[in-house]
């Protein structure tokens, strides 16, 4: 495989992906407004600690619909080990190919950004690290760690990879140093998985779940899917279910929306009525804190968490 550079692999990732491009597109709803990123004195202030930190955040890197929002309201979820992600995941916007070696002074720029943004709540995540023997595990370790050396009081949910083919030793090493929230999506059902998620599986995604819980049963567990790829009402409920009986307790459901003509098509928009029901449903069957709209991502105010993850 030749060797990309950050810029040439954002440019590679614009490719086609076996998109059936005949697929008619369906206009948007007029409930598709998001906020524009906003030019105010804290969204430049965030933009400038990110900047001179040399950080990267999941909302440009994955072109977030929230990101206007988000730091407007001076946060931000952060993208560690690099902008290159191992995997080519059709539905997504992050730039694959191959990633450059990890830089063991990103915990430590990481730990400080958040001290200078006065953040008590913070999400990291990653792209896919398929070269590494622990698929990155021990960089989350070193970057928690950093973290609670650094921030009084920080709690820090991580957006986890699937870890394949090295999870037991990704567990171990993360429940030496487990986060507040641990989170791993498993994004769409299983039938829609071969041309969604490329690499992955759906079982070994609910498996990194269960096992985390059994070797960390107090770290509150959680997972998002995207709506709108093409599943069935009944898909969505079995997944729902196959995530409590693996003692998953924080779901998230949103709009899937295609980054570019290139990716994967929109196949429905869900009302913003239907993902209230989906919400009321789900914490009725048993979640126990469940975030459901036409713009939630896995991201999307996880401060809120705070209060679920307090009481449990």
């Amino acid at each position: 495989m030749p060797v990309f550079s950050e810029k040439g692999a954002k440019k590679f990732a614009r490719l086609p992906i076996k998109i059936n491009h005949s697929f008619q597109a369906i206009p948007k709803p007029n409930w598709l407004r998001v906020k524009a990123l906003s030019t105010s004195e804290k969204s430049k202030r965030l933009m400038r600690i990110l900047t001179e930190a040399q950080l990267a955040t999941v909302c440009h890197e994955a072109s977030c619909p929230n990101i206007g929002e988000c730091f407007s309201n001076g946060t931000a979820a952060f993208l560690v080990m690099g902008k290159v992600c191992t995997r080519r995941c059709p539905f997504c916007d992050v730039a694959h190919g191959r990633p450059a070696p990890l830089d063991n002074t990103e915990p430590h720029r990481l730990a400080q950004a958040v001290k200078l943004m006065k953040l008590d709540y913070v999400v990291v995540t990653s792209v896919d690290r398929d070269d590494l023997e622990d698929g990155g595990a021990l960089h989350y370790s070193r970057i928690i760690q950093a973290l609670r050396a650094t921030v009084r009081d920080i709690r820090i949910e991580i957006l986890v990879p699937d870890f394949r083919g090295r999870l037991e030793n990704a567990l171990r090493i993360l429940c030496q140093t487990p986060p507040d929230v641990f989170n791993h999506n498993l994004e769409t059902v299983p039938s829609l998985y071969k041309t969604t998620r490329p690499g992955a599986d759906y079982e070994h995604s609910l498996s990194v779940l269960r096992k985390f819980k059994q070797l960390c049963p107090d770290v509150p567990t959680k997972s998002g899917l995207m709506l709108g790829l093409g599943e069935t009402d009944d898909e969505i409920l079995a997944v729902m279910q196959d995530l409590l009986a693996n003692k998953v307790d924080i779901l998230t459901l949103g709009q899937y929306l295609a980054p570019s003509q290139t990716h994967l098509p929109v196949h429905r928009y869900i009302s913003p009525d239907e993902f209230s029901k989906w919400q009321q449903r789900a914490l009725k069957m048993g979640f126990k804190k469940v975030f459901s709209g036409v713009f939630v991502r896995s991201s999307y105010h996880a401060q809120d968490l705070m209060d679920c993850t307090c009481a449990m």
